[in-house]
């Protein structure tokens, strides 16, 4: 399954990846399509099994803080939003760790990872209130240790953590507050904390996952006690890399033998337009990550080009274009101008073949301009051009003959205008939208 790796109309950032028997699940917010405020008002989850990461089951609506037309609400002292949440496993019992924005957290418990989850109770603490926000506990991340014992990591701006009773995982210990367990300054490296706590126990180390004050970054720290001292180790991937970025949420999960970060990418001109991504990434024997290439692969090795690709799942977008959703059928990216940089991350062409050209074809939307397509591979400024498609003004299937390509290859469009009139009057179509593009095919 490509990015993203759950069904195009589903949003679903903040995504925490657990592990539980033989299936991963993703925990997140739920963002809904144009609108101007993150998430929703209630939770969602999807999970797959480990043995087939391409067949994602949607088990609906898990939580909810206000009526809809099957559920009554789960919380009676607030309708606010739901934020990013977790759930860990105790005893054979899931709880759901959830920030409610304005107003006090709490934890659902339920006999299934999938839920639905049931009120247990709102946070009981004695720390300060303008540590914990007011009992929200922001971005709760929660280890329950091999020894039984239980930590909440949480924070905005400002980071801290506690040990929670095991007994009833709602309380929080008295004496166990331990503040700016990541400095929000650190004077060693740039990537100090900003918001979304994520533990994880890997070995004997225990690492925090984390968005830094830069805030397209998912960085990590690790330390040998789940108190720390945690000491800066680097950053897993920046979803703002030759991409709209905005702020990230995500941590690291092994699947069988592989470790995936598990993140997020803006859509629609937004950053409350979020979708779950997935890239492949390396544990390095001195207990490192190797930082992720942000792709179009979500879960496979390479794309074939021979299917029809559709254009949304691009992982680089230049000079203002943009993914965007017309309906739940439909998503393009639009607000291609030229000099817009489209590309793909990667494609395998495959083996030698006898012919030395290929076909490449567009589905296109027109907007009443002419314009021109150059086809590259490996780097938009410095790969090879292997082909040009015309496109002209309105809706169609365009083609362009290219170089035959053998191999693994990243792929990018480079658009330019191809107005052919006065110097003069060319200013005029400067910044003009040229097209949309839905889709794309390549045939041998």
């Amino acid at each position: 399954m490509a990015n993203p790796y759950l069904p195009s109309w589903e949003y679903i950032p903040d995504g925490e990846p657990r592990v539980f028997g033989d299936r991963v699940y993703i925990y997140g917010s739920h963002d809904r399509v144009g609108t101007e405020t993150f998430c929703d008002h209630k939770l969602k989850v999807w999970s797959a099994s480990v043995d087939n990461l391409n067949e994602w089951v949607c088990h609906g609506d898990i939580f909810h803080t206000r009526d809809d037309r099957d559920h009554k609400s789960d919380t009676d002292w607030t309708d606010d939003f739901l934020f990013a949440p977790d759930v860990v496993e105790k005893d054979g019992k899931y709880y759901l760790y959830a920030y409610i924005v304005n107003a006090k957290g709490c934890v659902a418990v339920s006999d299934r990872p999938e839920g639905p989850f049931k009120l247990l109770s709102t946070y009981e603490y004695t720390i300060p209130d303008e540590v914990c926000c007011n009992g929200w506990f922001i971005d709760p991340g929660v280890l329950v240790d091999d020894d039984g014992r239980v930590y909440i990591y949480c924070g905005y701006e400002r980071s801290f953590m506690a040990e929670v009773n095991p007994d009833n995982m709602y309380e929080i210990l008295d004496g166990t507050l331990i503040e700016h367990i990541i400095p929000v300054k650190p004077k060693e490296i740039e990537d100090g904390f900003f918001e979304a706590c994520s533990p994880r126990k890997i070995g004997d180390t225990y690492y925090l996952i984390y968005s830094p004050n830069r805030g397209s970054r998912l960085a990590y720290a690790t330390s040998d006690k789940p108190t720390g001292p945690f000491t800066y180790r680097g950053y897993l991937v920046d979803n703002g890399v030759d991409y709209p970025g905005g702020n990230d949420h995500g941590s690291v999960c092994k699947i069988k033998d592989q470790w995936y970060i598990f993140y997020h990418r803006m859509t629609n001109g937004s950053i409350m337009s979020r979708r779950a991504c997935v890239e492949k990434i390396e544990l390095l024997p001195d207990g490192s990550f190797t930082t992720a290439e942000m792709t179009s692969l979500g879960f496979e090795d390479s794309l074939n080009p021979y299917r029809i690709t559709p254009a949304e799942i691009a992982c680089v977008l230049k000079n203002d274009c943009l993914i965007t959703e017309k309906d739940r059928f439909t998503r393009v990216v639009t607000n291609i101008k030229s000099g817009a940089i489209i590309g793909y991350k990667y494609f395998d062409f495959g083996e030698d073949y006898s012919s030395k050209t290929m076909e490449l074809m567009f589905k296109i939307r027109g907007m009443g301009c002419k314009s021109r397509i150059r086809i590259m591979i490996d780097d938009y400024e410095n790969g090879k051009e292997i082909g040009v498609c015309n496109v002209d003004m309105g809706d169609g299937i365009y083609t362009a003959y290219v170089d035959l390509v053998t191999g693994r290859h990243s792929l990018f469009f480079v658009v330019e205008d191809a107005y052919d009139g006065w110097d003069w009057a060319k200013s005029l179509f400067d910044g003009r939208i040229l097209f949309e593009l839905e889709s794309f095919v390549f045939n041998k």
